[in-house]
């Protein structure tokens, strides 16, 4: 019974360090996003557009509050980004998110 309980409690550590990876990873995401959309809507203080961004998934877990705040960022900046763009942005933006905590 032993094994069987080893295994459990292996499996059980490794989902928490997996969420726990993928907690960090979509946290460095929306920051990354962020710096990226406060560029490019001329904003002085980029870090803190970035954190704004990264608090409204806190609020709302999921990237769609993300991409609703770009939408209405961009539109009223008159900044010609389409919902594909910003989605394709988020997509590479995580992936390296992801390359960058993996590195340290």
């Amino acid at each position: 019974m032993t094994g069987m309980q080893d295994r459990e409690r292996a499996f059980e550590a490794k989902f928490a360090f997996d969420e726990e990876l993928r907690f960090k990873a979509v946290a460095r995401r929306n920051k990354l996003v962020g710096l990226w959309a406060a560029r490019l809507l001329g904003k002085e203080d980029t870090e803190a557009y970035a954190r704004d961004l990264v608090a409204i998934d806190f609020e709302h877990p999921g990237h769609g509050d993300v991409e609703r705040k770009l939408r209405i960022d961009f539109d009223a900046a008159g900044i010609g980004q389409t919902d594909e763009q910003i989605r394709l942005k988020i997509v590479e933006l995580m992936s390296e998110a992801v390359s960058q905590i993996e590195n340290g």
